[in-house]
């Protein structure tokens, strides 16, 4: 006789595809919006053995108080900020993500950002299609052979420093301590580390402990010829100080895949020209998002069949 699947309620957006790659393996319990999920966990709580969540939409110990039977908690993604992890432990509860999944897809997403923002790419697109020639337009900086600053040198921070290495850039960073195998410029004064770099990317993970982390001073210390490129949480940089920085002139640019807003655009943003804003894609490709689910499906089979899981938490 087969053993019945264990019941499953994900409470991220996920589409059909990837609904079929999870089915062999359990039986799907699929509560994407706030309605749904409460349905379900009234329902059926007692019957749901993991809970499939992203960051950003997290669970609750309140809801975890309400699953009995619940005994293993996956972020799709490399972030939990919104996982009560603590009661999680306090529980008992096997924790995971897909760390390292869609870490060279957020890499080149934030070079994306960058190059967009530092070359004006869609200024330039929108006035190429308006018949503007490049005599009557401002010369736009240069990327290569200038100083980056990464905030969090974590699995995408690492990333993001190779593909820097190969536009010939200096590389300096900021993290809780130095990382003694690594060979770029430790900063232990964030301020200090944005007053030395060009660019500035954040790749730091969210919650309160890095709330605003970025905010007034690290913008000020960046200065007027300086870029803010964020593909961790919008939590993490102070929306308001940006907007104030940026339309005071006092710094030169931003490409945002995240903010405080989130799912709305940043209102505060919208209509200044030097900023790219894409919503929230970074980690986002098929190869991405397969190499995620492959890795839920990988931890939670190994937890059920009384391994251990490939990617704690």
């Amino acid at each position: 006789m087969t053993a019945p699947r264990p019941r499953v309620l994900v409470l991220n957006f996920m589409a059909d595809v990837h609904q079929a790659m999870l089915a062999p393996h359990f039986e799907l319990l699929y509560a994407p919006t706030p309605v749904l999920r409460a349905a379900h966990i009234a329902a059926e709580g007692a019957t749901i053995r993991a809970v499939l969540t992203i960051g950003s939409v997290g669970l609750t110990a309140a809801e975890m108080d309400v699953l009995p039977a619940l005994e293993i908690v996956c972020a799709l993604g490399v972030g939990f900020e919104n996982i009560d992890v603590a009661h999680a432990r306090v529980r008992g509860l096997v924790l995971a993500n897909g760390a390292g999944t869609n870490d060279d897809c957020v890499a080149d997403h934030a070079f994306a950002l960058l190059l967009a923002v530092v070359r004006n790419v869609p200024q330039l697109d929108r006035q190429c299609r308006q018949g503007v020639w490049r005599d009557a337009l401002p010369l736009s900086a240069s990327v290569s052979h200038r100083r980056m600053g990464i905030v969090g040198l974590g699995g995408i921070g690492h990333k993001v420093a190779q593909r820097a290495l190969g536009f010939g850039m200096q590389i300096g960073y900021h993290g809780r301590k130095p990382q003694p195998q690594v060979v770029h410029a430790y900063f232990a004064d964030l301020v200090a580390l944005a007053v030395w770099a060009d660019f500035l990317v954040v790749a730091t993970p969210g919650g309160p402990a890095t709330r605003h982390l970025v905010g007034a001073e690290v913008l000020a210390a960046l200065g007027a010829g300086g870029y803010l490129v964020n593909v961790s949480r919008g939590s993490v940089v102070d929306t308001a100080a940006l907007a104030a920085a940026l339309r005071a002139g006092q710094l030169a640019g931003a490409g945002l895949d995240v903010y405080e807003s989130e799912p709305q655009p940043p209102a505060e943003l919208l209509d200044l020209d030097t900023v790219v804003l894409t919503p929230h894609v970074g980690g986002w490709s098929p190869q991405a998002i397969e190499a995620s689910v492959q890795r839920f499906i990988e931890n939670a089979t190994r937890h059920f069949t009384g391994q251990a899981v490939v990617s704690p938490i």
